[in-house]
């Protein structure tokens, strides 16, 4: 599987401290910067539908977040602070920063998202605009899955001690993680997903060392992420950029609130909404709509 899912882009290792990030560029150097942030258990492949059009004013960079796709995927810790969206936040700002850009818009999709909110939070001089795709403030999730404990949740699944999930999903990579992708996707099929950016990730789900990765990010988003949720609700901070909510119809639920009234009781009460209609993975199973929400947005 050769095919380019981003022509014209460049495609760089960026080293920082933190580890070997893999990335694709494109667009006008002199262009806005905006920064696309994939989700879980994905690579920047999914951005393959959207990003060569926004790349036509702005420069796009399309990360892989560490522990997944080509990034570096270290081990975790016993506090969970290596896969902290904290801790991924300001990995992402070294990354731009080594990039030249200090300040710049950023468009996350489910855990992308939740490193982008995070990091506006920790340093709102950052982000000029912030898109957050088809997620709930990490502690509002929480709450739901809580207030439902006989749903099932992957966020339970996945959060469980080590090796637990890892040696369960090691057994069939593909059967576990393409399942999540039907389930989530509006027409529960992989009909939305392209030959190509499949190939991409199963190549890295299948790698033990990114099975424990996900892992990691799911223990991190039981505890140390809802920890500095807890913390910054009770400090009065909030969202200083603009934001949008931008969600599929069909993947959050409505009750007891929409995502927007989510996000305004909590940490964005200027945010403004849009919606597609879509599963869970907007941009590939409704990229125009979900490219017209953006650029929109953007600018």
């Amino acid at each position: 599987m050769t095919t380019d899912l981003f022509p014209r882009f460049a495609a760089p290792w960026i080293d920082i401290p933190a580890g070997r990030f893999f990335a694709r560029i494109g667009g006008p150097e002199d262009g806005r910067p905006v920064l696309l942030l994939h989700g879980f258990p994905q690579s920047h492949a999914c951005w393959h539908r959207i990003a060569p059009a926004l790349a036509e004013r702005h420069r796009v960079i399309c990360l892989d977040l560490k522990g997944y796709g080509w990034s570096a995927a270290p081990e975790g810790d016993p506090r969970h602070e290596a896969y902290a969206k904290r801790t991924l936040a300001a990995e992402v700002v070294a990354v731009m920063e080594s990039l030249g850009h200090v300040h710049f818009a950023l468009v996350g999709h489910d855990r992308g998202a939740r490193i982008g909110y995070r990091l506006a939070l920790d340093e709102p001089g950052r982000i000029a605009r912030l898109a957050l795709l088809d997620i709930l403030p990490t502690l509002v999730q929480w709450e739901r899955i809580e207030a439902n404990p006989r749903k099932p949740s992957h966020w339970h699944f996945l959060a469980e001690a080590a090796p637990g999930p890892e040696q369960a999903i090691g057994r069939d990579p593909d059967a576990y993680f393409e399942g999540l992708l039907r389930d989530w996707s509006g027409d529960k099929s992989l009909k939305a997903f392209a030959p190509a950016a499949l190939h991409l990730y199963r190549q890295a789900w299948g790698v033990p060392e990114r099975i424990h990765a996900f892992c990691e990010d799911y223990r991190a988003g039981a505890t140390r992420d809802r920890d500095a949720d807890l913390a910054d609700l009770a400090a009065g901070r909030r969202l200083a950029c603009p934001t949008l909510i931008l969600t599929g119809d069909s993947y959050l639920d409505r009750e007891p609130e929409t995502p927007l009234a989510a996000w305004q009781r909590t940490f964005a009460p200027g945010a403004v909404a849009a919606e597609v209609t879509s599963g869970h993975f907007l941009a590939e199973e409704n990229p125009a709509a979900s490219l017209a929400a953006l650029q929109s947005f953007l600018g």
